[in-house]
């Protein structure tokens, strides 16, 4: 297993040399994270070309940033080299790249920046591979904010000469970047590092409805809690809305939550491991969804309203 990290401050020798580069970017999916991404590319000083799904706005803003828009995904191919995708999940990441294949040129790397499922993303390198062309996967780690500062982190799985090749791309999005190795492991671990962060979604959200029932309030919970070893990151941005009341505190919905645990749960049972916490904490956020939690703006921290309803706690 080969792992190269690359600290922020180093990212400066990589970006003067970006735009020596014959690379020629597309980027498909410019929405909450993909705008961030796409415009720290156009900024590094990469061709880019982009395409619009629903929400033109994004488009509107990197194409007056200079990126080209194009009209279809075909090209969107036909222009690119390295291909960005943005997507919900595996079931829209294999049904764009359907539609890109045949107008793909050889050579062409597919870069799935989605929370995929690994088997899918193994399949797509094949048929890609089949066709002269390239797959890296490449998750991320951040919020939309982290995006827009060219700040995320990024777990990717692609074979050593396309790793190279995409790195100095990657580098215009990213300030840590993970090579774990072939196609499919960046995807592995994305779902493994998203296991621990929503399963400490559904602690927190049962730890506070206990605490309201034994009569603690998320208040005094909070001030135990926060600056002490239990403390995190993820914690204070969940807690953004149980304490502040913070809708958009933490941005990453329901929908995608229980998507990414079922695909956890799909790989566990790829290779007969028995994952009773991973189901509970799957458990959680589908009882969720299915209790309304299934609209675009239902974020992972207002788990906490659904555990609280379900065991009668008076929010």
């Amino acid at each position: 297993m080969e792992i190269r990290l690359h600290p922020r401050h180093s990212l400066r020798t990589h970006r003067e040399g970006m735009i020596m580069s014959k690379e020629r970017i597309g980027f498909i999916g410019t929405g909450l994270m993909g705008h961030g991404m796409a415009a720290n590319i156009c900024k590094a000083g990469f061709p880019l070309t982009v395409i619009a799904h629903s929400n033109r706005a994004p488009v509107e803003d990197l194409v007056s940033k200079g990126a080209t828009e194009a009209a279809t995904l075909a090209d969107l191919a036909a222009a690119s080299t390295i291909i960005h995708i943005c997507a919900p999940g595996s079931p829209q990441v294999e049904a764009i790249i359907a539609e890109l294949l045949p107008a793909l040129q050889r050579g062409t790397v597919i870069v799935d920046c989605s929370t995929s499922d690994p088997n899918s993303t193994i399949q797509l390198a094949k048929r890609l591979e089949a066709a002269g062309c390239h797959m890296a996967d490449a998750p991320l780690g951040g919020t939309p904010v982290q995006a827009e500062a060219g700040e995320l982190g990024t777990m990717i799985g692609a074979a050593d000469d396309v790793f190279a090749r995409v790195r100095p791309v990657i580098a215009a999005w990213a300030g840590a970047i993970v090579h774990l190795g072939p196609s499919g492991t960046g995807h592995k671990m994305k779902l493994l590092n998203n296991f621990l962060s929503l399963g400490y979604g559904a602690l927190y959200s049962e730890a506070l409805a206990l605490s309201e029932k034994v009569g603690i309030s998320t208040a005094q919970f909070d001030s135990v809690i926060r600056g002490s070893r239990m403390d995190c990151g993820f914690y204070q941005t969940f807690m953004g809305y149980a304490v502040e009341g913070n809708r958009e505190a933490h941005k990453f919905t329901l929908t995608n939550a229980l998507k990414d645990m079922r695909y956890l749960e799909s790989m566990a049972d790829g290779v007969s491991l028995a994952n009773p916490i991973g189901n509970a904490v799957k458990n959680s956020y589908a009882l969720a969804h299915a209790a309304g939690g299934d609209g675009p703006a239902d974020y992972v921290p207002h788990l906490v309203d659904y555990v609280a309803k379900q065991n009668g706690v008076e929010k």
